[in-house]
């Protein structure tokens, strides 16, 4: 016991002395470079240690990157003005997301100290207004990625700002921003050319304007997801199509507007996507995705949930043509029937690649066509809520072929047979003793 205690003593005055021998021995430098390998909550435990600890500990090169979402979220205005003093020019990449109480004055101060910043999220940051766009675009040049996810007070002067002071801007995220509108994206598309993802949830304002005077100036543009963007129509998707040719991912799930036109004239311009999520888009047939699955041949992810009019012929040429498929939705898809699935589930495609694959609602599917996936050995998730036409019983063969399967469904409990002991009370229990 006595042992014990010399040892928790020498293990003390080893770490916690500022003489200790891990500072003697090792240079400042390298005790520098061993810091910056931690998180904030180590960084700030290193730094109760010892005072030599402290100074290392809080040196502004190893506060390059910061994520205070893990760490804490509820900061106010005095800690990031800290962080921002520590920092300086030193701090490359800062998330904020979901810091409700940061508001622009801290923003501001930030932006001035923090010159050589390049990635910031301020994702849920509600109290954030145009100031602080304004900010960054006087003090911040080499900005390259910004997220203003429900930052509901930000418009169109803030795009204006950023288009005039962050040309390197090259990631931006103004989701549920509802105040942005055609005007707000234009700008923005004029000043900042080197554009590789543009997400817009919820901006109902975004109109086919905007999105064409983005797809003319931003030619890199490689993501755009314009999710519940209802004015969106078939003009906007042909200048993205004929201008970003390197468009992998795209999402229009909700622009109800769309037609085949736009499946088309992606299939014939853009041969690198790979993620294609249309949720909502009820005018798609299956001429549309026929001409997709034909000449886009590295598509893995799919999402045509409520693509009401697609029938078993589209699963047939995205079997035949999509050889790399790995996730596909036909939630609410009614017209999908069992052959449509044994098209997909006995395609080399689906053998080697297939591992999820969503069918809610799809009411004329059967316990058949869980046995035609029986050959999709990577299939991890199936979702088979409201298929009524699926069993218990088809569901444990196809776990016996899968053991590893994740599968998502629900079967109503069964209705109890009419009681025939006399007429049925009026009330319960609980009604009666209120």
């Amino acid at each position: 016991m006595i042992h014990n205690t010399r040892h928790k003593i020498e293990l003390s005055r080893v770490f916690f002395e500022d003489d200790a021998l891990i500072n003697k021995k090792l240079p400042k430098e390298l005790l520098l470079r061993i810091f910056s390998y931690l998180d904030v909550v180590s960084l700030c435990r290193c730094a109760q240690v010892s005072r030599s600890w402290n100074v290392l500990a809080l040196d502004g090169s190893n506060w390059q990157r910061i994520d205070l979402f893990d760490f804490q979220t509820d900061v106010e205005g005095p800690v990031i003005e800290n962080i921002s003093r520590r920092c300086g020019g030193f701090l490359r990449k800062l998330s904020l997301r979901g810091c409700k109480s940061v508001g622009d004055v801290s923003m501001t101060f930030l932006a001035s100290s923090c010159c050589n910043i390049e990635d910031l999220n301020l994702n849920g940051c509600k109290q954030i207004s145009d100031n602080t766009c304004h900010a960054l675009s006087k003090n911040c040049p080499k900005l390259q990625r910004l997220d203003l996810t429900s930052c509901c007070a930000i418009t169109d002067l803030s795009l204006k700002a950023l288009s005039d002071g962050c040309s390197q801007l090259t990631h931006i995220n103004i989701s549920w921003c509802e105040n942005i509108t055609e005007n707000g994206v234009e700008a923005l598309a004029k000043g900042c050319k080197k554009l590789k993802s543009f997400i817009s949830k919820g901006c109902v304002q975004v109109t086919d304007k905007a999105i064409g005077c983005l797809a003319e100036n931003c030619h890199n543009l490689e993501v755009i997801n314009l999710l519940g963007c209802i004015s969106i129509e078939d003009e906007a998707v042909t200048k993205l199509a004929e201008n970003c040719m390197r468009l992998h991912y795209l999402c229009l799930s909700g622009c109800s507007h769309l037609t085949d036109t736009s499946l088309i004239v992606l299939a014939q311009q853009c041969h690198m996507l790979s993620t294609l999520e249309v949720a909502g888009c009820s005018q798609f047939t299956d001429t549309g995705f026929q001409a997709l699955a034909r000449s886009c041949r590295v598509l893995e992810k799919m999402d045509l949930e409520e693509c009401v009019l697609i029938t078993d012929t589209t699963l047939i040429h995205l079997a035949m043509g999509c050889p790399r498929l790995e996730k596909l939705s036909l939630s609410h898809c009614e017209l999908i029937t069992d052959d449509g699935i044994r098209q997909l589930g006995t395609s080399p495609c689906a053998a080697e690649h297939l591992t999820v694959l969503e069918l809610d609602n799809c009411p004329l599917i059967t316990d058949a066509s869980l046995e035609h996936l029986i050959s999709c050995h990577n299939l991890q998730r199936i979702e088979l809520y409201d298929c009524q036409l699926i069993t218990r019983a088809g569901i444990r063969r196809l776990r016996n072929h899968l053991p590893n399967i994740k599968v998502h469904a629900y079967f109503a409990p069964v209705t109890p047979p009419p009681s025939t002991g006399g007429s049925r009370q009026r009330y319960c229990r609980c009604c009666v003793l209120l």
